[in-house]
């Protein structure tokens, strides 16, 4: 394997290519026309456009991509998180080109991406899962179904992630709207308008431990990650480990991680994710990619899970066994995006008039942003993301308290208030977590404004630091300039 086209941007397609680089792999970008220029098209030895700057006209469109790798003799293509990472039918076509997909199966990415084939695949696998539905429901048999789970029940599409679509049953009188809304969402988002329904746990934790598996039977897990401060079951920070996990439960969670991917022979990076309530756990659904918080693992066990991912598609044994991974010290990432917390989460596209990222001991940032970037409105605003490391929890967020302080992002709205406000909340700090953590903490909206009050001031100077320091340059250039023009005319003068 000599060349790598990633379908994908932003930072995970330089977080690929730089684990390309290390091995001595070339790497091929595909961009769209609002991405024409990013950070990511300038680091790929190789840069291709792809489309206008919709994705489905771009990033998802599968013809072009396979024409575009064909073209540069790619021999695999690396398809990151998102887009179509997922989508059995892009690792179906890459199959039929002879293009190696770094990833599972389509076989795989088939079954495991049906969450209702998923959930009864993991029960002949004897892995806990909620109680619920193994079938499809609609009017005629949701009734008796519940009768027998009692309310409140969640309805979740059979397709697709993210959330969307999935309903909260609270009595009888909502279930027939709700299921309509369901079906119509899930028919219009994923094409697949099958339901299930589930057991809904009110607050329950969100555990996924991180596996590798390898063509050869091997399979390790690197730890828990927990992701359990969402928001609309988008995940905001992760830490690893789960501050809820004894030793016990984790080696006993890690096992049925480890089997559960055995089960469907997977192959590649993904994840085993599972409710955790009141002292047990539940299979939730498996992720058949990369994650985007993948990172935190890597810098607790010091394995390069990226690199991993594409030696295993290489056809090599993972180089690493299961007495082998040893999580050192504690990890937390936050989630950088160009949105307003204060005003819903709105997105906040636009231009970084000034961008200064953080640094010093136990730091991390994986971006594809810079200085007088344009963050496009055409995708997710995640802008990068933070990642701090200590050698416990206190000293972790600690550690991530000061880089958010140092963070300085000017141009859009973001949510570093937001993660600032979480970092010294006590619940989270006690390690006292749920999904639900957002919605019940009602406290962060006037932490929010609390904190941009008291460093409105810094923002300010460090403002007039950043026009200090451009007007310094440009006063130097221009002295520069002149002093070589100075030489010229000396040297033109005694010629």
């Amino acid at each position: 394997m000599d060349k790598i086209l990633v379908a994908n941007r932003g930072e995970i397609a330089i977080r690929v290519m730089r684990a390309c680089r290390e091995l001595g792999i070339t790497s091929v970008a595909v961009y769209s026309n609002a991405d024409e220029g990013a950070l990511f098209t300038r680091y790929a030895d190789e840069a291709y456009l792809i489309g206008p700057a919709p994705a489905a006209e771009s990033y998802l469109n599968i013809r072009k991509i396979i024409q575009i790798a064909k073209d540069c003799g790619a021999d695999a293509i690396h398809p990151g998180y998102g887009f179509l990472a997922q989508n059995p039918n892009f690792a179906y076509v890459c199959e039929q080109e002879s293009i190696r997909f770094i990833g599972p199966s389509s076989k795989v990415l088939e079954l495991m991406g049906n969450k209702m084939a998923a959930r009864r695949e993991m029960k002949k696998a004897g892995v806990p899962t909620v109680m619920g539905s193994d079938g499809h429901v609609d009017v005629s048999n949701a009734q008796e179904i519940i009768s027998e789970l009692g309310f409140p029940v969640i309805i979740k599409p059979s397709g697709g992630g993210g959330g969307i679509g999935m309903t909260v049953v609270n009595n009888e009188e909502e279930l027939q709207e709700a299921l309509a809304s369901a079906k119509l969402i899930a028919a219009n988002t994923f094409g697949l308008a099958d339901v299930y329904v589930e057991k809904y746990l009110p607050d329950p934790r969100h555990i996924e431990f991180q596996i590798l598996a390898d063509s050869y039977g091997n399979v390790v897990h690197l730890g828990e990650r927990e992701c359990s401060i969402q928001r609309r079951y988008q995940k905001l920070i992760e830490e690893t480990p789960s501050p809820a996990l004894t030793s016990r439960l984790r080696h006993e969670m890690g096992e049925i991680a480890v089997k559960a991917a055995r089960w469907v022979n997977y192959e590649s990076a993904g994840t085993i994710e599972f409710l955790f309530s009141e002292g047990k756990f539940y299979f939730l659904e498996a992720n058949t990619r990369i994650q985007v918080e993948h990172a935190i693992t890597e810098v607790v066990t010091g394995i390069d899970i990226v690199k991993e991912q594409i030696q295993i598609a290489r056809g090599c044994p993972l180089s690493i066994k299961q007495e082998d991974v040893c999580m050192n010290g504690w990890a937390i990432e936050c989630r950088i995006n160009a949105e307003d917390p204060l005003n819903n989460f709105t997105p906040s596209p636009g231009k970084l008039q000034h961008y200064r990222s953080p640094g010093g001991v136990g730091i991390r940032v994986d971006s594809g942003v810079h200085t007088r970037y344009t963050i496009p409105p055409n995708y997710d605003p995640m802008i990068s993301k933070l990642i701090a490391w200590g050698r416990d929890r206190n000293e972790a967020i600690c550690r991530m308290r000061r880089a958010l302080y140092e963070y300085i992002i000017v141009g859009v709205k973001t949510n570093i208030m937001f993660h600032k406000a979480v970092m010294e909340n006590p619940r989270f700090v006690n390690g006292e977590l749920g999904t639900h953590f957002i919605s019940t903490e009602t406290t962060l909206v006037d932490d929010m404004r609390r904190i941009t009050k008291r460093e409105k001031s810094l923002e300010e100077r460090l403002s007039q630091i950043f026009t200090h320091t451009r007007r310094a340059a440009a006063v130097a250039a221009v002295a520069a300039l002149t002093q070589m023009r100075l030489q010229r005319d000396e040297r033109e003068a005694d010629s």
